[in-house]
């Protein structure tokens, strides 16, 4: 069968049935691979005769199954039309994962799928489109009365329903709220286990046992943390303070005591450096030898002597150059 690395972002691309038809030879790669031996599975290619860009998905299906039984290869593993039906590998809404989405039978082929879309047979009767609508009703009654006589686990990480006021089922949960930072998801009790796909996350399994409860967190607790908090507890645990309030605690004695890092600062600004890319570069620093440094003088030393060291190497390479052009 003909491949084609685009066409999966294709697979979800509906036709609107108010837009004008053009002419044009429409393609579409069948695959049954619902099989777990793989001598049985089958690709084939169709051009859809005109009539079928407008016509049901079900007479896909029907070419599909012909064609699979007329071979001898496959004659231990017979399909049937009406045991079968049509999906899509579509991307998931907010992931990076993929899943299978149904095509309905009596569903119009073109607004259903793109030019060249990958299709596949998978086993398990179709649905009509009203069939599939009374279905997703019946969930949707079904999801509003769970959420009506239960309630939800307050623990964080646990996702269960319980009928209010109990019985109360066993729990596995986590002690502190998820961190969403940057692309990474994780739990502030279990900053080893991280994940960056939403199903992935929900999957890390709790570090703590106990019994579901209705109570909702204490005042004050946030439910995630992000970045700011990250940053808010890495300098209350190492007693930090800002470059700034440093600077201007050590600047008391007068103009001579001011460190090193607020002079080379004044004179950056001098010399067309911004403050905030002066600060941002300091404070990537920081983060850098905070582990090493058992107080906020050793700390400012260190990156002062990483700094220097920065600079003079980029000096010296100026002047390698002007050598050079000489």
């Amino acid at each position: 069968a003909e491949t084609n690395d685009n066409r999966h972002k294709l697979q979800c691309s509906y036709r609107q049935a108010s837009d004008p038809i053009e002419v044009f030879v429409m393609k579409i790669f069948l695959h049954y691979e619902d099989n777990e031996n793989s001598d049985l599975h089958k690709s084939l290619k169709i051009t859809l005769p005109k009539s079928w860009k407008t016509g049901p998905a079900s007479n896909l299906l029907q070419q599909f199954v012909e064609s699979y039984n007329a071979s001898a290869s496959f004659a231990s593993n017979p399909l049937t039309a009406e045991q079968c039906h049509l999906a899509q590998r579509c991307q998931k809404e907010g992931s990076d994962k993929t899943e299978m989405v149904d095509i309905c039978s009596d569903a119009v082929v073109i607004d259903e799928m793109a030019d060249r879309a990958d299709v596949y047979i998978c086993h398990g009767p179709s649905q009509t489109k009203a069939q599939k609508e009374e279905q997703l009703r019946q969930q949707e009654e079904e999801k509003k009365a769970m959420l009506k006589n239960t309630v939800s686990c307050t623990h964080f990480g646990c996702q269960k329903r319980f009928p209010k006021g109990g019985p109360y089922p066993e729990c596995q949960y986590h002690r502190l709220p998820p961190v969403f930072h940057e692309t990474a998801k994780y739990w502030a009790c279990c900053p080893q286990k991280k994940a960056y796909d939403w199903d992935d996350f929900q999957n890390i399994p709790g570090c703590q046992k106990g019994t579901c409860t209705e109570i909702k967190q204490e005042d004050g607790q946030k439910m995630f943390l992000g970045g700011t908090d990250l940053r808010e507890q890495a300098a209350e645990a190492s007693g930090l303070k800002s470059i700034d309030d440093f600077n201007k605690a050590q600047s008391a004695g007068g103009a001579e005591a001011a460190p090193v890092l607020e002079r080379l600062q004044r004179v950056m600004s001098e010399l067309g450096v911004e403050k905030e890319l002066f600060d941002q570069v300091v404070e990537g620093m920081k983060k850098e030898h905070a582990s090493n440094a058992s107080n906020e003088a050793d700390l400012y030393k260190a990156i002062a002597e990483d700094l220097g060291s920065k600079l003079k190497s980029m000096m010296k390479s100026v002047a390698a150059d002007q050598l050079r052009i000489k």
